[in-house]
Parts: structure tokens; C-alpha cells; sequence
């Protein structure tokens, strides 16, 4: 059996579930940056994260992006099960922030799994509730949250989510994640820099206060 399978899912899962899954599931690694799932995508498979972080986004008409939430190792993406129990096409894009291990599931097993495992239905409602739990963070956060809150808040989500609070990203890609213009952002990375939250480097910047 896969270790990591495993090593994430023994404590969830019935052992005749985790053989199924061993069995039945397709292993996959994916670098960084590579997307996973595309907009309008007709989802085939399930992903279960086995290592590394996955972005989820909403693009609109105009192909600005939206970080809507990440996804962990242990994790799944309640938007791609619905898709797959409704055989409609992706809303989300899912793009690897780190190199990703994961293991794609038929989709023709999530309804059967929901009635033959209670260990499966508890992981899936636990899994819509956190993504509802984290979209309502994301709304909230646009609405109410000042660009300098916004910007430092995605600072410390994405240095925690990879496990290093020395991140590798580029003013643009910050720019383009939180919807606003790169000389907004260098000003208020340059603010933060000076409430001695963030340390600013050439081609990063070290996240001080987690």
C-alpha cells in the first residue's frame, strides 16, 4: 500500500476503504505551478492530497484571478466532488504552489463510498465544511479587510500552508493573487517591511510574525 496513503489516511479510513483506494486510485505528481485543473474542465477524478499545497482560484471575465483557498496533504476539494457528482464543468482552477503528490479517484465511487463508508461521508460533509468555512474567510476578508490586512494575511496563509516562512514570489504574482496593481504592493511590502513584519530579500521575503 502507499505509504503516504497511509501515513494520512489510516487514522480516517476503514482499512477495506484504504484498499479500495490503494487499489483503485491513481498516484500523480505534479511540479510547482502546474495546473492541476482547469477552468471549465470536466472533472473525471477525485484528488486526494498525499504532499505539497494546491491554490484554488476563480478567474473572471476579464482572466484576473482570485485566491479562493489552499488545500493541504489530507485534504480534498469539495468543489471538485461536487462537479464530479454533477457531472458539470470546473468552476476553480487548481494550481500547485509546491511540487504535489497526490492520488486521483474515480469519480463513478464518490456516491457508492458515501453510502458503504461512514469513514468516507464524515471526511467529505468535513470536507465542504471547511471549504465553506474558508470561502467565508476569503469573502470576508475582501469586504471588510484594508489592502495592507489583505496583503499580509496572504503572506502568512501561504507561509504556512508550505511549512517555510521564506516565500518565493514575485511582486506581479502577489499583484495578480489579491487583484490589485504591483506599485500597490511594493508600497505596502516596503510598510509592512517597516512595522518589521516581513523582511524583504532580493528574491523573497521572509515572513516575521506567523
Amino acid at each position: 500500500m502507499n505509504a503516504d496513503l497511509s501515513t494520512n489516511f489510516a487514522y480516517l479510513f476503514e482499512e477495506e476503504l484504504l484498499k479500495e483506494i490503494n487499489n483503485l486510485g491513481v498516484p500523480k505528481k505534479f511540479k510547482a505551478d502546474t495546473v492541476i485543473i482547469e477552468l471549465e474542465d470536466f472533472i473525471k477524478s477525485m484528488p486526494l492530497l498525499l504532499s505539497g499545497a494546491i491554490k484554488i482560484l476563480r478567474e473572471d471575465e476579464k482572466g484576473e484571478e482570485l485566491v479562493l483557498y489552499y488545500l493541504e496533504k489530507g485534504d480534498t476539494c469539495a468543489m471538485t466532488l461536487s462537479c464530479c457528482m454533477g457531472q458539470t464543468k470546473s468552476k476553480i482552477r487548481a494550481v500547485a504552489e509546491t511540487d504535489v503528490s497526490l492520488i486521483l479517484l474515480p469519480k463513478e465511487k464518490m456516491t457508492v463510498w458515501l453510502s458503504k463508508y461512514k469513514s468516507w461521508q464524515s471526511f467529505i460533509l468535513e470536507s465542504y465544511h471547511n471549504r465553506v468555512e474558508e470561502l467565508l474567510e476569503a469573502i470576508d476578508t475582501i469586504a471588510f479587510l484594508k489592502m495592507e490586512d489583505r496583503l499580509f494575511k496572504y503572506l502568512k496563509d501561504k507561509a504556512m500552508v508550505i511549512h517555510n516562512d521564506v516565500l518565493q514570489v514575485t511582486h506581479k504574482q502577489i499583484s495578480e493573487d489579491l487583484h490589485t496593481s504591483r506599485v500597490v504592493v511594493s508600497r505596502l511590502l516596503k510598510k509592512l517591511e517597516n512595522e518589521q513584519k516581513i523582511a524583504l530579500h532580493r528574491n523573497s521575503i521572509k515572513v516575521l510574525q506567523l
